[in-house]
């Protein structure tokens, strides 16, 4: 009887110190995510010469010189 009472202190011992800590979570590493910016569009520089040279051509289109 004495040696079952001493293997089940001894597993008694040993088990509860192989579980002590409880779970714990896995942790995972994020990369942060690069952005790449590009410049500002130069389209915006455009738009006024486009619309001045429209208006240029709207102008010789309607010309009317009957003499």
């Amino acid at each position: 009887m004495t040696k079952f009472a001493t293997f089940a202190a001894a597993l008694g011992l040993t088990a509860s110190s192989a579980l002590a800590g409880g779970y714990v979570a896995p942790v995972v590493d994020v990369e942060p995510v690069v952005v790449e910016e590009r410049p500002a569009s130069t389209n915006a520089g455009l738009v006024v010469p486009a619309l001045l040279l429209l208006g240029v051509i709207a102008a010789v289109a309607s010309d009317d010189d009957d003499s």
